[in-house]
């Protein structure tokens, strides 16, 4: 079995690239018509101080479960190495894990030990195996440690002193783990060594190469993005483009954006907008912004393209033209004020739009439950959320 991996650079601890991976994997399920996410999976790394920290996290959470931004579900690890940089965790969170702000879209968390590397196995394993049939997020959050510092001019035993002073008494990771396979007989001391030897020696002959590597040629359109121009290529470099459409389109557009289907009744409003339009297309004189607009999208529609809105405009929001939703013309309403809504649209492909299959709710609300109180939690009476002796409840097990 072959799997494609597709990685995206995170240019820093702020978290950004999060909404592009989900963004980017969102785009893939439709283009492969994977309308529950079965094929393609999201994979987010991330730092214990950024997943606590980043506001970024909480946007990509609150977006999980949303019909026109879900991907099926995301995988979170987390490298805990309980440092953010140089801040203690007790500087750093009010809460006792990184992992917390996850708790608000009930995603199973998965606490695992860093220095055992089949218990880590077992976690990745699981959670895809979660995320594989309920189609939720799932959070793995591995505590280990930084074993130098945040770079090479880093000292972190300057703020640090008693976690640092431990670490460098404490075994590798792949020291432990090959101490244990020797003592339970699943391989001598000398393959450990030899293999050690072979990954040193392919890791010095890498980093040579990489002094005198230059690359062939740009790959960023091939694949789905073969048939799209570089710059400085003459099929983008052109300013005089022809962007005008046939007359047999112009009339099919305009007729579909101006009939309301029998049967339906359409606010008074609305058609008296609807006839105005119709004016316009019958006349070809005096169109207006929002018609313009329309006519583009439908143009792009009656060529096959897919168009996507996205925000509270689309469907109906701010302005009262925006009513086209089709099965090509998708629009996927959001909270107001989302920093990360506009990276979620990072891909424009061709095809046909696909939704994510709604999650049973009977999974739903065994995750919500707590331990001597089996009302979900979405259903508790909005005074008991407001009062200011909050209800108490049993801690939930843990997985």
């Amino acid at each position: 079995m072959k799997v494609h991996l597709s990685l995206l650079p995170n240019p820093s601890h702020l978290e950004a690239v999060n909404p592009v991976v989900l963004g980017k994997a969102r785009a893939s399920q439709v283009a492969r018509g994977d309308a529950d996410g079965s094929e393609v999976l999201p994979v987010l790394l991330h730092g214990d101080a950024a997943f606590a920290g980043q506001g970024i996290v909480a946007e990509i959470l609150a977006f999980s479960d949303l019909p026109g931004y879900g991907t099926g579900g995301t995988i979170h690890f987390i490298i805990n190495n309980q440092v953010g940089f140089t801040t203690s965790p007790q500087f750093a969170r009010s809460s006792p894990y990184p992992s917390d702000i996850a708790k608000m879209v009930q995603a199973p968390i998965l606490h695992v030990n860093g220095d055992d590397p089949e218990a880590v196995t077992f976690a990745c394993k699981l959670a895809i195996e979660f995320r594989q049939q309920f189609k939720r997020d799932i959070v793995i959050d591995m505590w280990c440690y930084r074993r130098f510092g945040h770079n090479e001019g880093d000292e972190p035993s300057f703020t640090q002193p008693l976690m640092y002073a431990g670490i460098r008494n404490h075994p590798p990771v792949s020291d432990i783990y090959g101490a244990r396979l020797v003592a339970e007989n699943v391989v001598d001391r000398g393959w450990i060594d030899g293999q050690v030897a072979n990954f040193t020696a392919t890791l010095e002959n890498e980093f040579d190469a990489a002094k005198s590597y230059l690359p062939n040629k740009a790959d960023w359109f091939e694949g789905r993005w073969s048939g799209l121009g570089r710059p400085d290529t003459p099929e983008t470099g052109r300013r005089n483009v022809e962007t005008g459409i046939s007359e047999d389109a112009y009339r099919e557009v305009g007729r579909i954006l101006t009939t309301v289907p029998e049967g339906l009744t359409v606010h008074k409003t609305l058609q008296r907008i609807v006839d105005a339009r119709r004016a316009m297309f019958d006349s070809g004189e005096g169109f207006d912004w929002a018609t313009a607009e329309a006519l583009a999208f439908g143009t792009l529609v009656h060529e096959g393209i897919q168009v996507r809105l996205s925000g509270q405009d689309s469907g109906r929001g701010t302005f009262s033209q925006r009513h086209s939703v089709s099965g090509a013309l998708r629009g996927d309403r959001q909270p107001a004020e989302r920093g990360g809504r506009a990276r979620l649209r990072v891909r424009l492909l061709v095809g046909r739009a696909q939704c994510a299959g709604a999650v049973g709710g009977a999974v739903r609300r065994l995750r919500q439950r707590r331990a001597g109180d089996h009302r979900p939690v979405h259903l508790v009476r909005r005074v008991e959320v407001a009062s200011r002796q909050r209800p108490r409840h049993a801690a939930a097990p843990r997985l």
